[in-house]
């Protein structure tokens, strides 16, 4: 959530910054906030001095001795019409609060000033490429094209049990699967420093709210009749894990690191990627999540990002790094890098893991904060990424890989993993 302080100090740089990422009638929405704010702040005022009033006559009323003179009826009657006063004024906060909040609670972050401007992916700025992309001197086949063909991934039998958008992996390439989690944790924990952590995968409305989806994008998530929620992606437990906390200066940074299953409902998302394992409803995913002091945000996004890319560098997989515009980044994002893989047999690069700093923004809706050094109270900056999504990784894997017979060649990094499986 956006900081009303800062809002409320500078509101011409929040119209300008919603502007910019497309936020319709961001003006009178920024106005609306400011106004609210100042009704909230003048009812405040007048309920203080009102609460001061009352405790003024109370203690008079206290120390008189005639409890039936007039002066005592006449001040007991001017409490009991302060009282009233003062509950007619929490009751109008409570609806100015309630305004206030259902605009806050569904506006995004304010992007950095290093972020290009645009409406959506056609302003992405490629920062780099890596990895050499293969030439291959027969006709390439898809990964399910291939998965299917060799009785090693079937959609058919996934749909009958569950629907569309769900895959059942067999074999080796299930075992490829959960080898690539291994590969991606051993590496994140003992090059990277992250803690692993095992999380609930079910959580309840705060830690959904605390991380962004909740309440804009209820509909694009999987809620059960308990109230609680799946996980979309493990950033919403391990950020949650320090919220409600004030943490010490040197507490900081924390990372931490988990293999989750992620829960999709791709509302939205007819038509797209209907073929395949790329968009499903349910996918592994290795998360990365930072908290960190604010003055370190900018380099730990870098440092992030790079620990996602040493993944794809280790397996030999053609990426390119993109850093994505105002209108394309997610909800509580103000900066974003996006790592897309080669898929060769769409001949074009796929994301493969977003890299985000959510500045103080989630740490304001979860109450997230620190002591700097100085024992005075802030909130800490949080930041999450892909590190990476392994169904995506399993795609570029298998189609990288390929050879002409439908065999794939193992990345050399994973032989171990695999107990020494060079080939499948």
């Amino acid at each position: 959530m956006i900081n009303l302080k800062n809002l409320r100090e500078n509101p011409s740089l929040y119209k300008k910054k919603y502007k910019e990422r497309f936020i319709k009638n961001s003006d009178q929405l920024v106005d609306e906030i400011t106004s609210l704010d100042s009704s909230i702040r003048q009812i405040l005022e007048k309920q203080q001095k009102l609460q001061e009033e009352r405790n003024k006559i109370s203690k008079e009323l206290s120390i008189s001795k005639d409890k039936k003179s007039e002066q005592f009826l006449s001040l007991s009657k001017k409490v009991l019409n302060i009282k009233n006063d003062i509950e007619s004024y929490e009751k109008n906060l409570s609806e100015q609060k309630q305004k206030i909040n259902n605009i806050l609670h569904n506006l995004p972050n304010i992007h950095l000033d290093d972020v290009p401007v645009g409406q959506d992916s056609k302003s992405n700025k490629e920062i780099k490429k890596s990895g050499i992309i293969k030439n291959f001197n027969f006709k390439i086949k898809s990964h399910d094209e291939i998965g299917i063909e060799r009785d090693l991934i079937d959609f058919d039998t996934a749909t009958k049990i569950s629907g569309a958008r769900y895959v059942i992996t067999k074999g080796n390439i299930a075992k490829l699967e959960r080898a690539l989690i291994n590969f991606m944790i051993d590496t994140h924990v003992q090059e990277f420093e992250y803690l692993e952590m095992n999380v609930p995968i079910i959580v309840n409305e705060e830690s959904m709210f605390g991380t962004g989806q909740l309440p804009k994008f209820s509909k694009e998530q999987f809620s059960l009749n308990t109230g609680a929620w799946l996980i979309p992606t493990a950033e919403v437990s391990l950020t949650n894990i320090v919220r409600d906390k004030i943490l010490n200066y040197e507490d900081l940074p924390l990372r931490y690191v988990a293999a989750t299953p992620c829960f999709r409902a791709e509302a939205g998302a007819a038509g797209k990627d209907t073929k395949g394992m790329m968009r499903q409803h349910q996918f592994y995913k290795v998360e990365l999540v930072s908290v960190v002091k604010p003055e370190d945000k900018n380099n730990e996004l870098e440092r992030l990002t790079n620990c996602a890319e040493t993944i794809l560098k280790k397996l030999e997989i053609p990426y390119r790094v993109i850093l994505l515009s105002s209108g394309d980044m997610g909800f509580s994002a103000e900066k974003t890098y996006d790592l897309e893989a080669w898929i060769p047999s769409q001949n074009n690069y796929r994301e493969i893991s977003s890299c985000s700093s959510c500045g103080q923004f989630q740490a304001n809706r979860m109450m997230a904060r620190f002591k700097d050094l100085e024992k005075k109270i802030d909130y800490v900056a949080t930041l999450n990424g892909s590190g990476l999504a392994i169904g995506r990784t399993l795609i570029a894997i298998i189609e990288n890989n390929q050879n002409e017979d439908g065999s794939i060649n193992i990345p050399a990094v994973l032989h171990n993993y695999m107990g020494g499986i060079k080939k499948i």
